[in-house]
């Protein structure tokens, strides 16, 4: 009987500590704009994505990192999936709290320099995005991840404005309006290999 009872507490407590463990570790609730788009940024082709925070509390030290991932074929002619970490404008909030804009200038020294929406498809291009920050409440770490094929990827357009005032004019961000886009004219140019000094 005693060893019964010492087995039925352990198994208690067990199962106790798994529980608490489960539903004590932070959801990261990051929303990612259901598409990316590329259009001009103070004169430059920038690929720009948008993410938000659903939580109410925030996330601290948010770290973003987007990469390229394309196959490419070697010089012996062997096709190789390749993945290229992409240079955002910013890529680290020390506050997440509602909404993140991430950047990222396609000049001559992106990987996406000289890139068409065919030459990604003929590539099995796509774009991963992750997301890892700090829970303001638990202080424990948050990770978010999600990714974007080329028909994801909407050239020559940009996110509409989500930021509204409020009658007594404060700002406030409008999220049905979080993943709407609209058309810039002329279209998105590109960083071509002859503006890089590539032939």
């Amino acid at each position: 009987m005693t060893s019964e009872a010492l087995v039925g507490l352990m198994l208690i407590a067990v199962a106790a500590g798994l529980m608490f463990a489960r539903f004590s570790r932070p959801v990261a609730r990051v929303v990612f704009s259901n598409v990316a788009v590329v259009a001009p940024y103070n004169g430059v082709p920038t690929l720009t994505l948008r993410l938000a925070n659903q939580r109410r509390n925030e996330i601290l030290e948010a770290q973003v990192s987007v990469s390229l991932v394309r196959d490419e074929r070697t010089v012996e002619g062997e096709w190789m999936r390749r993945i290229y970490d992409l240079q955002l404008a910013r890529q680290r909030s020390p506050i997440f709290a509602m909404t993140f804009t991430v950047m990222h200038p396609i000049d001559c020294a992106s990987p996406l320099s000289g890139a068409t929406p065919a030459s990604l498809t003929a590539e099995g291009a796509e774009i991963v995005v992750t997301v890892a920050g700090i829970d303001a409440n638990t202080a424990q770490a948050m990770r978010a991840r999600s990714s974007y094929l080329v028909h994801e990827i909407l050239w020559g357009r940009r996110f509409v404005d989500v930021f509204t005032q409020t009658e007594d004019g404060r700002l406030a961000i409008d999220y049905h309006r979080f993943h709407e886009t609209e058309p810039v004219e002329p279209s998105a140019p590109r960083a071509g290999p002859e503006l890089c000094g590539r032939s």
